[in-house]
């Protein structure tokens, strides 16, 4: 007969499984540090060496990193989603950043129209809380903390979508785009006008969300990801369009 004794689970076991989970589910995102030994061993109610022998072994398995002095924190277990040589290539040509825009617009899409569907009450909260902070910073006329939230707000549309390979891979395309590999986000929100729709898009996104619509989420996010990719394009066009005058006025000032 195919049947085992069953045994109980050491609590080592039941604290990596834990802990395994959240960081699966994205709650626990890399580079967060893990509480310290003895407020984790409480919140766990387990004993201090049960605890130890867990951090080991997900340490081992490079889900954790200690940092001397510093404590336990969650690894980067997305740096490894490309190598430094493709990533460079990303950063040198302009059709990566094409690519990368019609990728988001595919898997965003899809996982508006899924949190639409799928999201808990909690989760479109969450969602309304970052587009709120979003609101707030633009009336502070801030780009940098604006261009954060637009990633937060992206990303916890993604972490409503209910889809953990989704989840974690589009939280490295977003950890690519803060680091400035596919475009500088900041550039989107130079001009007053253009900061404006932005933030009228994102409040449409919210809205179909809010109002549990998959068709129009999925259609506020396509639009809103084709607005950026004119934006883009049209940048890069008065970036050209800036070098010829320069060098036409430099040539004007010799002959003079």
């Amino acid at each position: 007969m195919p049947f085992q004794p069953v045994t109980p689970e050491k609590l080592s076991t039941s604290v990596t499984r834990q802990i395994e989970k959240l960081i699966l589910q994205g709650i626990l995102r890399p580079g967060e540090r893990l509480p310290s030994e003895r407020e984790l061993a409480e919140r766990l109610a387990v004993s201090r060496p049960s605890l130890r022998e867990s951090i080991a072994d997900l340490s081992d398995r490079g889900l954790l990193t200690s940092r001397a002095g510093a404590g336990v924190y969650v690894a980067d277990v997305l740096g490894s989603a490309f190598s430094d040589a493709l990533i460079q290539l990303f950063a040198n040509y302009d059709e990566a950043v094409l690519d990368y825009l019609s990728f988001r617009k595919d898997m965003e899409g899809l996982a508006a129209e899924r949190a639409a569907r799928l999201a808990s009450d909690t989760d479109l909260k969450v969602i309304n809380t970052v587009f709120e902070r979003m609101e707030a910073a633009h009336q502070k006329r801030n780009p940098g903390d604006e261009a954060a939230l637009d990633a937060e707000f992206h990303l916890s549309i993604i972490e409503a979508s209910h889809n953990v390979i989704m989840l974690h891979m589009m939280r490295s395309m977003y950890q690519l785009l803060r680091e400035g590999v596919f475009y500088n986000r900041q550039i989107m929100f130079r001009q007053k006008t253009t900061r404006a729709t932005l933030l009228d898009q994102h409040r449409t996104i919210n809205d179909a969300l809010q109002a549990r619509d998959p068709d129009a989420a999925r259609k506020a996010v396509v639009d809103h990801l084709s607005y950026v990719e004119t934006c883009l394009a049209d940048s890069r066009k008065a970036e050209a369009h800036e070098e010829v005058a320069r060098q036409r006025y430099e040539h004007t000032l010799a002959k003079g």
